[in-house]
């Protein structure tokens, strides 16, 4: 059995986020926005692979977000995604984003199995427990109001999950959501911990990820303020007798001068996609707590750019700088958004990695 190198504790770790969904992160309006198409996803893939990223994250969506763009309006599904792209790498680790309210457990085992199968050992769970409405609405289903339901149907799943990883023999399941009969899977996952990630903004989303995460997403708002939250998840984590690291999610605009990443950090901005933002808030703000409330209208740039994410705008040193910081608050490591992930990604590889190996966030790669 292998164990995933995203468990072994270490580097910064460094990961690519978004890149099945049309636009990427950046909700804007530019003509040269990110095109999703699975040739620029294999090439993206396959260039980080080589860029000695540590993994690859999607985002699991099912309508778009309207505005003039219909922003996220197209998506690559997520399972078949990974599979693909694990079966054309080498040693990055694929994640498939999997709602637990639309996908049937037993099903997902067996998807994941497979999937680590193919990778040898290089597949990941992201779980949603959900939070957008309108996708309930177009596949037919009902959001419940309240976290606590919505958590506890995620744990109930998540435990089925477990036991199918964990037990030979077919087993009975007599829960609150599920009711299963003589259920197992084979063949089992070949990491023998398949890394776990979840985001979550909620009481109840937190307490989820700090009993079943591997690796806790929150956004950044003040460093000051996630300092402290990444001590009190590590501390929770610990109540339960387990291991958390929590990441977050960064948008880069990186150029030789700070004038020209700045000069485009404000054309992408200037040519937000405002209907789509409006949107994206709407929601967030009534079904959500990914973001506080009292923030969302506050990070408009912040979306335009890159979804919400922390900036690191200027030259190579003043991103490794910026990336420093991060890991200095406690952060374990960070996805990344780029305007154009196979345009960025070479001049990010040559400039900014081996500032971070000098700066002992991370090891050389052959």
């Amino acid at each position: 059995m292998q164990n995933s190198m995203l468990t072994t504790p270490g580097e910064f770790k460094l990961g690519m986020f978004s890149s099945n969904c049309s636009g990427g992160l950046s909700v804007t309006k530019i003509p040269e926005r990110w095109d999703s198409s699975w040739e620029n996803n294999l090439k993206m893939a396959q260039m980080s692979d080589r860029a000695g990223f540590d993994f690859l994250l999607p985002i699991a969506r099912w309508i778009g977000y309207g505005g003039e763009t219909n922003f996220h309006g197209s998506v690559l599904e997520t399972i078949t995604w990974a599979t693909g792209l694990l079966a054309n790498t080498e040693r990055i680790n694929v994640f498939a984003t999997i709602h637990t309210a639309f996908n049937h457990p037993v099903v997902v085992a067996k998807q994941l199995a497979t999937m680590d199968h193919i990778g040898q050992g290089r597949a990941g769970l992201n779980l949603v427990a959900g939070w957008n409405r309108p996708e309930y609405e177009a596949l037919g289903g009902d959001l419940p109001e309240d976290h606590e339901t919505r958590y506890r149907y995620a744990q109930e799943w998540y435990d089925v999950i477990q036991r199918l990883f964990q037990e030979d023999d077919p087993f009975e399941f007599d829960g609150e959501f599920w009711q299963l009969a003589r259920t197992y899977t084979d063949p089992k996952p070949v990491a023998e911990k398949m890394p776990i990630i979840n985001a979550a903004g909620s009481a109840q989303g937190r307490e989820f990820a700090v009993r079943n995460a591997d690796f806790l997403f929150t956004t950044v708002i003040t460093k000051e303020q996630t300092q402290q939250e990444i001590v009190d998840l590590k501390q929770g984590a610990k109540a339960h007798g387990r291991d958390l690291d929590v990441m977050t999610l960064s948008s880069v605009f990186c150029r030789p001068t700070r004038k020209e990443a700045e000069e485009y950090f404000r054309y992408v901005v200037d040519n937000a996609d405002e209907g789509a933002i409006d949107n994206i808030i709407r929601i967030m703000f009534a079904n959500a707590e990914s973001f506080p409330k009292e923030a969302l209208e506050s990070l408009r740039e912040r979306f335009a750019a890159g979804h919400g994410g922390w900036l690191l705008v200027g030259t190579p040193d003043d991103v490794a700088d910026g990336l420093e910081e991060l890991a200095g608050i406690g952060l374990a490591g960070t996805v990344f958004g780029f305007h154009d992930y196979i345009a960025e990604l070479p001049y990010f590889q040559q400039e900014v990695m081996p500032r971070l190996e000098r700066k002992g966030m991370r090891l050389p790669r052959g």
